[in-house]
């Protein structure tokens, strides 16, 4: 019983320590600090009583860690699903600190229960709230960005037929349009400024976020770019069709609004239930709580909701 708990301590104290030293590394080689020191340099300031030499082999070190991590392919996976999401953090920064959130509750929970499965289940919870807190996000800026991206079309169409080039009608986009639509072509603008096709430019932001009206934009302005044609009556017909699958969505969720409010009511009913007889009779929920039978039964309870909660929402979730 002893080790196991040693050992969560362990990669606990870790996962600490690496998320402390992967948030340090990336201040000390953020284009900010490096501005700073320069201009202290150039001021003639000191940085503090630590040598110049010293910060420039951590600055090294600090380069050295995150190559070997990012490296990885699960590394560089992590960091696009940040950049869908919207997340301005590094992908080791994210990963060191979930893990030492999911070490130190299985800690907490596995000493207060003296038992190392809570302490598991507890650890596999917070990754799973983690990725689903990252799926949320995610889908929820998806949503975001096609609710805003007719309108941006709207604006690049009209933009054209006043005579402006495209680059300056994407200009356009990235100022008068909020995020996250107006960056990414801000962005997309500034990568042809400094001598990237726009095409190119343009496909990049199929990087940055997963949307299906993206690719459908960005093909379009590909194959116009080869063949020719009227692109502002072509942007003007997408942002018409975006709207109306918009339009058809909105009265598909109208329709299924019951089954997904059933789901979240079956969901959420076992556990109001559970914790009202926790506070009314304590005694009556004990045996599952403190019997190692009784934690298997909460844990098969549990995934079994959860299945059924994903089937509902499957059944109810129709894509458009």
């Amino acid at each position: 019983m002893l080790y196991p708990i040693v050992a969560l301590i362990f990669l606990a104290a870790f996962g600490v320590f690496l998320a402390a030293f992967l948030y340090l590394a990336q201040r000390q080689t953020s284009g900010r600090t490096v501005l700073k020191r320069r201009l202290q340099t150039m001021a003639g300031e000191r940085q503090g009583e630590i040598p110049e030499e010293f910060l420039s082999v951590i600055s090294r070190e600090a380069e050295r860690a995150s190559e070997l991590l990012t490296r990885a392919p699960q590394m560089r996976t992590l960091g696009k699903r940040l950049e869908q999401a919207g997340i301005q953090l590094s992908a080791s920064l994210l990963l060191g600190s979930t893990m030492a959130a999911a070490l130190g509750l299985a800690i907490l929970l596995g000493l207060k229960t003296q038992s190392p499965l809570v302490g598991f289940l507890a650890a596999v919870v917070v990754l799973l709230v983690a990725e689903l807190m990252l799926r949320v996000k995610t889908e929820r800026r998806s949503i975001k960005f096609t609710e805003q991206f007719p309108d941006a079309l709207s604006i690049a169409a009209r933009s054209l037929r006043a005579g402006h080039s495209f680059p300056t009608a994407i200009q356009l986009v990235g100022q008068e349009v909020p995020s996250p639509v107006g960056p990414l072509f801000k962005t997309a603008y500034e990568q042809q400024q400094l001598g990237l096709r726009m095409v190119d430019a343009l496909m990049r932001m199929n990087e940055r976020i997963d949307s299906l009206d993206l690719r459908f934009f960005t093909t379009l302005v590909a194959i116009n770019s080869d063949i020719g044609g009227n692109l502002s009556e072509l942007l003007d017909k997408l942002a018409m069709t975006i709207r109306e699958r918009l339009k058809i969505r909105r009265q598909v969720q109208v329709y299924t609004a019951q089954g997904r409010l059933s789901g979240y009511v079956l969901a959420a009913l076992p556990i109001a239930t559970f914790g009202i007889f926790s506070v009314l009779n304590p005694n009556y929920e004990r045996a599952l709580i403190r019997e190692p039978l009784g934690l298997y039964v909460l844990a098969g309870a549990a995934a079994m909701q959860i299945i059924g909660f994903l089937v509902i929402r499957k059944i109810v979730r129709i894509r458009i």
